[in-house]
């Protein structure tokens, strides 16, 4: 099981600003703000798992966040977009990756894939 996970990135208030409104229709919210070192810690509940910290040169990676519905999938579509993200799915069914497997992925501002997933269990 992995415990948390982090993305550099090249500006971290711009990033913070993406991620917290990209996240938050998935229960996201900033659990630890550590602006003196350019970090910041996502919670979703009590567990902070996910992290962003300015680097010099960001490698573009894929995450998957785990929905609880469509609509939470959609939201996080949208809100993505409107923070400035860019495109790279639209909500939708990708029957080529398993049955129910519904997902949307955005562009961060460092190109890295945010994608959040919703597995429909009356799809199986």
């Amino acid at each position: 099981m992995i415990d948390h996970t982090s993305v550099g990135v090249s500006d971290y208030s711009k990033s913070k600003e993406f991620y917290l409104k990209a996240l938050a229709p998935l229960g996201y919210e900033i659990g630890m703000d550590m602006a003196e070192y350019k970090a910041a810690g996502f919670k979703h509940g009590e567990r902070r798992d996910f992290w962003i910290g300015e680097v010099k040169k960001p490698t573009p990676i894929h995450i998957a966040f785990a929905a609880q519905s469509q609509k939470e999938v959609d939201a996080f579509y949208a809100a993505g977009i409107a923070a400035g993200g860019k495109d790279n799915g639209k909500p939708g069914y990708r029957k080529d990756y398993s049955p129910g497997y519904y997902a949307a992925f955005v562009h961060d501002p460092d190109g890295s894939n945010i994608e959040a997933v919703w597995r429909d269990p009356s799809k199986k």
